[in-house]
């Protein structure tokens, strides 16, 4: 089987700096390295982690013609992503993310979106006999919300699963929920949509009963090294993660949403299977620095 995936989303060339801790406030602290510009950028991540799967794959995006990201057009390409939807902004330079990872592997991003913002309906609509022939739709919230509810609206006229990964997480209009299939947020996004922390299987109830009450069918939270929590009006279980050393977690959410809706059937009877799958890949990808750099492709999975 070979799912049909489209991707809306951003495109960002990452600046990585490597240090042993955080500063505090005030403080100044030497960078242990500052390494070359990788491809980042939550839609090409999972466009990229997508297709290493080897699923069909189209990428929505919108770049700028300062030439900064010509080496991630090249990477598409290597990927075998459908790059048609690669769109320029006439004016707005390209997306940016600033990442800093500490010594025990934990990040933190600033984001500048950039061209990513001027994504518009517009852009959708050229790119409408994608969505049309696919089986999947997956975005994120590093584009605007405008264009993720046309998209999702075509998907939803003609029979495609819709999937959010509501990040960053940021209040969602009625408009867009009531169009969401399947949304994957981690427990902190959880916690900002549903007001409710994550902090154990009770809370991690109550979090999916928030969502399923907005008519979404299906919730995944992903949690880290704990794994993923999946519920429906039918089912809900813990997915355990597997246990690896964590070098850095840039892009493990990526990969693992990549490696899910590569997996999934159209018919979602393998969720749990769909979910240790993504699982896996995460796993993979935490024990190696960078974003792209570190997704596995699916043999690397199935050798694991």
């Amino acid at each position: 089987m070979t799912n049909h995936v489209v991707i809306l989303g951003s495109t960002n060339v990452d600046q990585f700096l490597t240090v042993e801790r955080y500063a505090k406030p005030g403080e100044t602290l030497h960078i242990e390295e500052a390494q070359q510009p990788y491809g980042g950028g939550k839609g090409a991540n999972q466009a990229i982690a997508t297709a290493r799967m080897n699923s069909h794959t189209t990428f929505i995006t919108k770049i700028g013609k300062d030439g900064i990201a010509n080496f991630m057009l090249d990477d598409f390409n290597k990927a075998n992503i459908d790059t048609s939807y690669v769109f320029e902004s006439e004016d707005t330079k390209t997306g940016q993310a600033f990442i800093t990872v500490d010594s025990q592997g934990q990040n933190m991003i600033y984001v500048y979106g950039g061209a990513n913002m001027t994504i518009d309906e517009s852009d959708v609509m050229t790119a409408q006999d994608a969505i049309i022939n696919a089986d999947f739709i997956v975005a994120q919230l590093e584009v605007p919300i405008p264009a993720i509810t046309k998209a999702f609206e075509i998907a939803r006229q003609h029979g495609v699963t819709t999937i959010l990964n509501p990040a960053p997480a940021k209040d969602l209009p009625q408009s867009l929920l009531k169009l969401i299939d399947i949304i994957i947020p981690n427990e902190t996004e959880a916690e900002v949509l549903s007001g409710l922390a994550v902090t154990d299987e009770q809370s991690m109830i109550d979090n999916a009963n928030y969502f399923l009450s907005l008519g979404i069918k299906t919730v995944l939270i992903t949690l880290g090294e704990q794994g993923t929590y999946f519920a429906t009006q039918h089912d809900h279980q813990l997915i355990k993660a597997y246990k690896v050393k964590a070098i850095d977690t840039t892009a493990a959410g990526d990969t693992f949403i990549g490696a899910f809706v590569s997996k999934l059937t159209k018919e979602m009877d393998n969720l749990a299977e769909a979910i240790d799958f993504g699982n896996k890949a995460s796993a993979l990808t935490v024990q190696k620095s960078g974003a792209q750099s570190s997704i596995p492709l699916a043999s690397d999975i199935s050798n694991n």
